[in-house]
């Protein structure tokens, strides 16, 4: 058996593959990426809605909710400028979700004001009922670098935004 057919073949058992031609292994093993893919996206939500739900206990319905469509979402920290007497801090904020809601941008755009983040780049897609995209850069008023205790991190700005999706999926079940 040759290199080339030892790597296929390791391909087709990782994939549960029962076809044999190159061409169906490689199709099968982009559909098993795919899914797994799929739950790690949902296992992100999940995580990041349990975070939500451990910080409040009024939001536990929530949380649950917004487990339901699939939403992705990162926040991470970003270096604003980098000169020799100050750091400016930021973050980069990115949220996915299969289906938007009416509200939506309002209430994270809402979040990120209760936060004092100015919102100094976005790209956005919605349309009705149809996927949601935001891709924001936000920097807050004295986000230097190893800000005090009331600076704004991560998890304060994850928090902020899954609540904000959480209220639009409960105020979109009510009607």
């Amino acid at each position: 058996m040759s290199g080339k057919e030892k790597k296929l073949q390791l391909l087709r058992s990782v994939t549960k593959s029962n076809v044999a031609n190159k061409t169906s292994i490689l199709v099968d093993a982009s559909k098993y990426i795919k899914e797994l893919k799929d739950k790690v996206e949902e296992a992100a939500a999940a995580s990041s809605a349990a975070d939500t739900d451990s910080s409040s206990s009024s939001s536990s319905g929530s949380a649950m909710a917004a487990a339901t469509v699939r939403t992705y979402m990162s926040v991470s920290s970003v270096d604003l400028d980098n000169s020799n007497s100050s750091c400016r801090r930021g973050f980069r904020i990115n949220v996915s979700m299969e289906r938007t809601r009416p509200g939506l941008l309002v209430s994270v755009l809402e979040a990120f004001e209760d936060l004092g983040l100015d919102v100094l780049d976005a790209d956005v897609s919605c349309a009705d009922d149809t996927a949601f995209r935001l891709q924001a850069l936000g920097s807050g008023q004295g986000q230097q670098q190893g800000g005090g205790s009331g600076s704004v991190d991560e998890q304060k700005v994850r928090q902020a935004v899954l609540q904000a999706i959480s209220k639009c999926m409960n105020d979109d079940g009510d009607e």
